[in-house]
């Protein structure tokens, strides 16, 4: 690693952050008015909007979140008096095409436009703002029965105002169509504040309001002399496909079959180009009672393809496909473990394509024809071998196919994860062509890019006849960004061979320029048209889809700037020292609005996209890339805090200067270092891992707090305090001594100390430990006893668990030993101590080490800890960490045989299990171990779903993150222990127990104390 000693102090970093004196000028005027919405023009704040989930980077000058209608309206108002001031709207932040990036200011309507403003369940409509989240409207119908059918892959995070203006859609849309087939109306806010609110009009209507010599009757007018009077010629331009143009949709804001207009289709797809959509009113679908899913495997994935078309005669809802890449690397991934039964494989039959078939119906009886139907079929296509069919698997649990529709979503994430420098990438990837030439289609582009010699990873909806193909490109090599740009250029050359288009699904954002070779010059002159029409001084997203026809400036293009042209520019060693922040492809599955996911605490507290896996990612590449800007090397990176001038670092402190690194600092700090990142990040961004190595380099320059230091000596004091532990908790009890705690450390809550010891808690025998004992036994007598890895929340703060724990190990007929107190160095690592954690883990890791040949098994009682073993140290050590193994709880107890648990329980009352959430993504089948091990006593439990409880070791008693510890917990986890009798309750982490024992009055027992309890009655 690079971090060793006799280190320089780092400079000050201060990034070229100044805002365009227009844009000062503008929102000095904003600030200055009625708009009651944030404003945010930090340099962090815009690092977090200057990527989305494409290749592509632009860095606006501030990012503004409105809070309601009226506040769009004043952005607009006030920048008709600033002539040069740009605007793009901003939602989940999901699209691969940088539809919402700007260099001009972000309208982010995620953080206070997210209300479901009304309900009609009688007439199947609903109207939101356009900030909800597309899955937590779907939360809300469910129980009335509905949904709001258009999918998409990114569907927890992506707000319905993302999906209206790209015309957003996925799995399903042969049937449920896209996103605009279910607007019913819209209300947008014109660059010049205007609101426009839309529902069809009749053509009578429509050339009434023509009339009219204001902005709507311009709009009208436009639209009734491109849409109507081009109507021929539109038609033939583009071919009859399910996935239709978007962007704009000039074929179906006229209905000729009933004489209408409809402005809103031209706004849905217009990616925000012609305004703010505010609110939106949409159809909704009943949710169909009965539901198959088919997943058929096939020898290879043109055999998926070509036999993907007679499922579609077969009148399936959907068909989706994935290759071989995406299913292996869907292997590595935490959500395998919840699908591996339901999609296994096939003896010696390698599968390399699936194609996942859905069929619905109200009637169960038309739905068992039509599956009896196609098994006798695929039945026979198993016996010949025809059609590449090597097997399939029935799934009709509504909770089973939602998992291996999880897994189909996260495909996009998954495909970042690849090793090497090169990784799939989105430029050329949602092609629509007819569904009957798809196959050929692919067969073409499979063949371009392997003339290439390039890897590529498929997956799509080939009903629809779209696939996404992401080849596998380092945008770091400039010759590999050509490359991307050719290969760009040569896929619109074959997919107009097929009759298809270059935008199925994700919109067209820096792939504008390809415009006018589909359109035409004739109608793109009338896209220009409209674009004037409603934006005449190209306020809006100015560049994409297209510019007013009386403007001279120019489309963005597929060559504009990227992510990877600024990161290009870090040195090689910083970025395999930040390789986990350099990873982030910007897929964005951190800001998942489901409260009960454990990812990411922090950002689903505040809302703000700095505390978010990929906001901390993007920060800290910002900063690496303006160290090397200013001239820091790699030699400047080999440093510790222990040996800069500490009168330096003080004075440095007491600058309060406008150094980058403490913007990045602030969203390092807010960081709960839970590491559920690593575990649900489809590409493992680590944030804790980068998080400790920029804390080491950042006090470098600056002062650490006096907390710090108590938290990185805290295994060291804790044996010493643990002597006389009712002299320290006296002390601690007093108000004085908390008030001095709170305003010298910045420490509330502090756990007090266990009383009596565990020394005085286990029996001499218990404690005794003799290496040279165990080494004479044999492996049988070894193989009784238990090693008990103590830890310094168990040993001194919860010394019960400990005795508890002993206890159970006894009543299953081993032997208890408790190992010598070794320090685990986690409290160091997270702080950023990372010369002493290192030194720490290399001395524990020798001792445990000693231990590899005894047979016993080691143990630990605190999972986050024994996680600590296997990650943290094994990149602080590498080799030198050894090959010990200590095990979890649940991981011992797992082995250990039926019939040493020699108790059943009557008690149909079920526990509830709550486990942490380090743990459970780390280890993603530590709860169902916990109901096998409890099912051995014949007792129920139940996996309660939470997210992260807000403590996450030392978090929760910072005084300075107490309201956002306490916040977390209110997200998920108040409303799950109010279900359930304190009696009922397990949780597996010490942090989650002191949660809610702060919070809730009573500390839940660890599940091996419960285990006890039922083992002794």
């Amino acid at each position: 690693m690079l971090f060793g000693v006799n280190s320089l102090n780092l400079p000050r970093i201060a990034p070229d952050s100044t805002l365009e004196k227009s844009y000062k000028l503008y929102l000095d005027a904003l600030q200055a008015s009625a708009f009651t919405g944030d404003i945010e023009f930090q340099y962090a704040s815009r690092m977090a909007m200057a990527t989305d989930n494409s290749v592509y980077q632009a860095i606006p000058q501030a990012v503004v979140f409105p809070k309601t209608v009226a506040d769009l309206q004043c952005l607009g108002e006030l920048a008709n008096q600033h002539s040069s001031v740009k605007f793009a709207a901003r939602g989940g932040g999901t699209g691969t095409n940088g539809q919402s990036l700007t260099s001009g200011i972000v309208v982010d309507l995620s953080r206070h436009f997210n209300q479901i403003l009304e309900l009609n369940i009688e007439q199947g409509w609903v109207r939101v703002q356009t900030g909800v989240v597309k899955d937590a409207l779907n939360d809300a119908l469910r129980p009335h029965g509905y949904f709001f059918s258009p999918d998409l892959s990114t569907s927890n995070r992506a707000t319905l105002g993302g999906m209206i203006s790209t015309d957003a859609s996925g799995q399903g849309s042969l049937v449920y169509g896209k996103t605009s087939d279910h607007v019913l109306g819209l209300t947008t806010i014109l660059a010049n504040g205007e609101r426009l609110d839309t529902t069809p009009l009749t053509l009578d209507e429509a050339r009434e309001v023509a009339a009219h010599s204001d902005t709507r009757g311009r709009i009208v007018r436009q639209i009734l002399a491109t849409c109507v009077d081009k109507r021929d010629e539109i038609v033939a331009k583009f071919p009859r496909m399910n996935r239709f143009l978007t962007g704009y949709d000039l074929e179906h804001a006229y209905d000729a079959q009933h004489q209408r207009i409809d402005i809103s289709r031209l706004i849905t797809g217009a990616e925000g180009s012609l305004g703010f959509v505010a609110e939106a009113k949409l159809s909704i679908t009943p949710i169909a009672r009965h539901k198959t899913l088919v997943n058929i495997k096939y020898d290879t994935f043109e055999s998926a393809l070509r036999h993907a078309p007679r499922m579609i005669a077969a009148k399936a809802t959907s068909v989706e496909t994935v290759d071989s890449k995406v299913l292996n690397l869907a292997k590595t991934d935490i959500i395998w473990h919840s699908i591996s039964g339901l999609i296994t494989e096939v003896p010696e039959k390698p599968m390399l394509g699936l194609n996942m078939v859905e069929y619905n119906s109200n009637d169960q009886q038309e739905i068992d024809a039509r599956i009896a139907a196609l098994e006798e079929e695929l039945s026979q296509d198993i016996e010949t071998g025809r059609n590449g069919v090597i097997g399939y698997q029935l799934t009709t649990d509504t909770a089973d196919i939602g998992k291996i529709y999880a897994m189909r979503k996260k495909a996009v994430g998954l495909l970042g994860k690849v090793d090497g420098p090169k990784k799939p990438i989105a430029f050329a990837e949602d092609t629509g062509v007819p569904p009957e030439n798809l196959a050929d289609f692919i067969m073409d582009f499979r063949a371009l890019l392997d003339a290439h010699h390039l890897q590529y990873g498929m997956f799509g909806h080939v009903d629809a006849g779209v696939l996404h193909v992401r080849p596998a490109l380092d945008l770091n090599d400039p010759a590999q960004e050509q490359l991307m740009h050719q290969i760009s250029d040569e896929v619109v050359g074959l997919v107009a061979r097929y009759g298809g288009l270059m935008w199925g699904e994700h919109g067209k954002g820096y792939r504008s320029e390809y415009g006018p070779e589909f359109f035409g010059e004739s109608l793109f002159t009338e896209l220009r048209k409209i674009k004037g029409a409603f934006d005449p001084a190209n306020k809006m997203n100015p560049g994409k889809i297209c510019t007013p026809l009386q403007s001279d400036e120019a489309l963005v293009r597929v060559a504009d700037p990227k992510r990877a042209t600024f990161d290009r520019t870090i040195p090689v060693a910083f970025k395999e020292e930040f390789e986990p922040a350099m990873n982030c492809n910007g897929n964005g599955l951190c800001f998942n609005y489901d409260t009960t996911s454990p990812m990411c605490p922090s950002f689903k507290v505040t809302g703000d996209r700095r505390h978010s896996p990929k906001g901390r990612a993007g920060l800290i590449r910002e900063w690496l890339r303006l160290l090397s800007e200013q001239g820091v090397n790699t030699n400047t990176l080999k440093a510790s805090e222990f040996t800069s001038s500490w009168w330096q670092r003080w004075r440095n402190t007491q600058r309060h200067d406008d150094d980058f690194s403490h913007e990045v600092f602030a969203a390092m700090d807010g960081c709960l270092a839970c590491k559920s990142c690593s575990g649900q990040c489809p590409i493992k961004v680590d944030v804790p891992d980068f998080r400790a190595r920029f804390l080491s380099l950042y006090y470098q320059r600056y002062s650490r707090p006096l907390k710090d230091y108590l938290v990185g000596s805290i295994e060291r004091m804790a044996p010493l305090m643990a002597k006389a532990p009712a002299l320290f908790n006296s002390v601690q009890k007093q108000p004085w001594a908390n008030r001095l705690m709170k305003k010298t450390l910045g420490y509330v809550d502090m756990p007090l100390l266990s009383s009596p010891p565990l020394t005085k808690r286990v029996t001499s025998e218990v404690q005794r430990f003799d290496l040279e004992q165990m080494q004479a036994m044999s492996k049988e007598q070894q193989q009784q006893h238990v090693l008990i890895v103590q830890d310094p929340f168990t040993s001194f703060y919860e010394a019960s668990l400990v005795a508890d724990y002993v206890q159970l190990v006894q009543a299953l007929g081993f032997t208890p030993l408790l190992l010598p107190f070794k320090p685990n160095g986690k409290p160091e690592h997270v702080k950023g101590f990372l010369e002493r954690f290192a030194h720490t883990a290399k001395n524990t890791a020798d001792f445990l080490n000693q231990l590899n040949d005894i047979a016993s098994p080691m143990v630990g009682l605190d999972a986050s800890l024994v996680l600590c073993y296997r990650d943290e140290y094994v990149k602080a050590l590498g080799p030198a960490r050894g090959q010990f193994n200590v095990l979890t709880v649940h991981e011992w107890l797992a082995e250990v045989p039926v019939e040493r648990f020699n108790a059943t329980t009557q008690n149909d009352t079920p526990l509830a299990l709550f486990a942490h959430c380090t743990e459970k993504t780390a280890l993603p089948a530590s709860e169902q171990a916990w109901q096998k091990i409890f099912a051995k006593v014949g007792k129920a439990v139940e996996i309660v779903n939470v997210g992260c409880c807000g403590m996450a070791g030392t978090y929760g008693h910072e005084a300075h993150q107490k309201d956002n510890s306490l916040g977390i917990y209110k997200l998920s986890w108040e409303q799950a222990i109010a279900r359930f009798a304190p009696e009922q309750i397990m949780a597996t982490g010490y942090s989650c127990r002191s949660q809610v024992n702060r919070i809730d009055g009573f500390k839940p027992k660890h599940p091996a104390q419960q285990l006890l309890t039922l083992l002794q009655r």
